[in-house]
């Protein structure tokens, strides 16, 4: 079960990844897109709630001392794994601007909790560029590998945060699954075969939020 590239690394063994292209790592997400003062984007702020099985092997995989649950300093570990595992995987996150793709810098660090039987992560990442509110920006949470679902149950859980943003429009947007493959169905295939493993074609049918400035 490890996998969120995997755990998240040494639950890195995410991996398998590809192996399925259906998911077996399901998470609530919440995120949001802050401005800053200067009128760029300023961070992107991540919560993520993992089910119950997932959050349980983590459990077997750092419970050190086997007490059963994870102590703050296992809770540490599992965030120092993730911080590292993630990082070849742009920490899950999807940015353009104006069409182009924005590299995110890495965390100072991930915050991990365990509550209600599920492990929670929440960690901010920031543009890896100066980015203006201006013109037509995107922002997702997706795993190219589709090994895990991140999903926004409600509009709201994406959302943008700051005075500056109030010049600008800003919608969720939820691909219809069938049109997606409708419309980009050569390129789907090509991609399969040409690498059925590694492809980013997965985020056509993310959930994202498209601001307009």
């Amino acid at each position: 079960m490890k996998p969120l590239h995997l755990l998240l690394g040494s639950i890195a063994l995410l991996a398998p990844a590809a192996a399925s292209a259906h998911p077996h790592i399901f998470a609530e997400a919440r995120l949001e897109v802050v401005a800053g003062a200067d009128g760029t984007v300023s961070e992107l702020r991540n919560v993520w709630r993992f089910d119950e099985m997932f959050s349980s092997s983590v459990i077997l995989d750092f419970d050190k001392n086997s007490n059963l649950k994870l102590d703050p300093d296992e809770l540490a570990d599992v965030g120092q794994t993730v911080l590292e595992s993630l990082e070849e995987f742009n920490y899950y996150t999807t940015i353009t601007e104006d069409g182009k793709d924005v590299k995110v810098g890495k965390p100072d660090k991930i915050n991990v909790d365990f509550q209600d039987g599920q492990l929670l992560m929440f960690f901010s990442v920031k543009p890896g560029s100066t980015m203006p509110l201006k013109g037509k920006l995107t922002f997702g949470v997706y795993d190219p590998t589709m090994y895990a679902s991140m999903d926004f149950a409600n509009d709201e859980d994406m959302t943008v945060v700051g005075d500056e943003f109030a010049v600008c429009k800003h919608t969720v947007v939820r691909p219809n699954a069938d049109e997606v493959l409708a419309e980009n169905q050569a390129s789907l295939t090509d991609a399969f075969f040409n690498d059925p493993t590694g492809t980013d074609m997965s985020k056509l049918f993310a959930t994202r939020l498209e601001v307009t400035c």
